[in-house]
């Protein structure tokens, strides 16, 4: 007679090592690729000691524990950013490494006690399929009820920009329409599923809120952007401050930015000088400036580098330098490429949708605002070089203790 349950207990490691492996090494699972092996793995091995449990033939079934860590990895994985294409690749998955990982002592038992074995794990995860859906369903509603009130918060501040200046109104309208039209489409589109059958769950239907949201973060970040450029046109922005370790902000920067380029499979080279440790800046505006020039360079770059330098020039300037080697930028439009909403030419590749058109205008204002110039070097099909020339000291702005 063989112990399903005790083979199953022996290789509970092996079967969450070979799990992990396999989610990693699925294409068509990027999220995981971004996320640590004990963020990937969650509450696996609880859910395997509880089917331990239920092929014992001398212990009662522990589902509830399925049941209980199911929901609690639903709530994992939409914080995690999955979608609901990827959790069920997940579980399809863990079903094939569980009966790899038995598959000697299958070969082994008797026909009744391989049924009783794959019965039961197929209960199981059948039902965390099912539990693990439903909180990621509960999850992804909250989100969006969260998104929502952002929207109608910032609605507010952009209805007064719109009634205070006419100008970039009509490029604002062409950027905010397609976001809005997909957002009322597939919005339609899942709450007439959701009202015309009693599964509110099923992958389309999650798919359809994803789209939800995607579109919903692209409108919420267009209109954040505007409104950034609307406070520093109307000199809102005030600036802070303090002693800044330049290589310490980058290093920031870098790390949240980092899984995007490693996507693309691009490296991040940081070349920086020890002597910029303690540069009067506002921290925050510089890191926004890094985040938004390096972004931009992994957003138009395919293949290839994205380096970030630093120099102390002077006893009285320092620069930045962010190159990449991507698809260029042609030589008539370097000089309107700092405009809001402005795109270079379609035909040369540059067009990506998750842009805004803001991020350089920004930059430039920012890089304005902190009292330094910034030069741009650019050939198409080779790369762009953003060089930034900042003072060590901010003339007539106060300094926070």
């Amino acid at each position: 007679m063989i112990d399903f349950s005790q083979a199953l207990q022996d290789k509970i490691d092996l079967i969450t090592q070979n799990w992990i492996e396999a989610v990693r090494a699925e294409e068509q699972i990027q999220t995981a690729k971004q996320l640590t092996y004990d963020s990937v793995c969650d509450s696996l091995p609880i859910v395997l000691q509880a089917m331990v449990t239920m092929l014992s033939q001398s212990e009662d079934s522990d589902t509830g524990t399925v049941i209980e860590e199911s929901l609690q990895h639903g709530t994992v994985r939409a914080k995690q950013g999955y979608d609901a294409q990827e959790i069920a690749r997940e579980y399809r998955l863990l079903r094939r490494v569980i009966f790899d990982a038995l598959e000697p002592e299958l070969v082994k038992g008797s026909g009744a006690e391989v049924s009783r074995a794959y019965r039961l794990i197929d209960s199981a995860i059948d039902e965390a399929i099912a539990d693990c859906f439903q909180t990621y369903t509960q999850a992804r509603f909250q989100e969006l009820q969260e998104l929502h009130n952002q929207l109608q918060l910032t609605n507010q501040e952009l209805t007064r920009l719109v009634r205070a200046s006419q100008e970039n109104l009509s490029h604002l309208a062409h950027e905010l329409k397609t976001p809005l039209t997909s957002i009322i489409g597939y919005s339609e589109l899942f709450l007439r599923q959701r009202n015309s059958s009693p599964i509110r769950d099923s992958v389309p239907n999650l798919a359809h809120i994803d789209k939800v949201l995607s579109n919903g973060r692209r409108l919420l970040r267009l209109i954040n952007d505007t409104l950034e450029i609307s406070r520093y046109d109307a000199g809102r922005i005030k600036l802070q401050l303090t002693a800044t370790n330049v290589r310490s902000a980058i290093g920031t920067v870098v790390e949240i930015i980092e899984p995007l380029a490693k996507e693309k499979n691009l490296e991040i080279v940081v070349e920086c000088t020890p002597l910029l440790d303690q540069v009067m800046t506002d921290y925050l505006r510089l890191q926004q400036i890094i985040t938004n020039l390096t972004s931009n360079a992994i957003r138009y770059t395919e293949a290839g580098t994205i380096t970030i330098k630093t120099e102390l020039l002077s006893d009285e300037q320092w620069s930045l330098c962010i190159s990449d080697t991507g698809i260029g930028i042609a030589s008539e439009d370097c000089d309107r490429i700092f405009q809001p909403y402005f795109r270079a030419d379609n035909s040369l590749g540059a067009y990506i949708p998750e842009s805004t058109g803001l991020g350089l205008a920004i930059v430039a204002r920012l890089v304005n605002l902190l009292q330094g110039k910034i030069e741009l070097v650019s050939e198409v099909g080779v790369g762009s070089s953003f060089t930034v020339i900042f003072p060590l000291e901010l003339d007539g702005v106060e300094i926070q203790e």
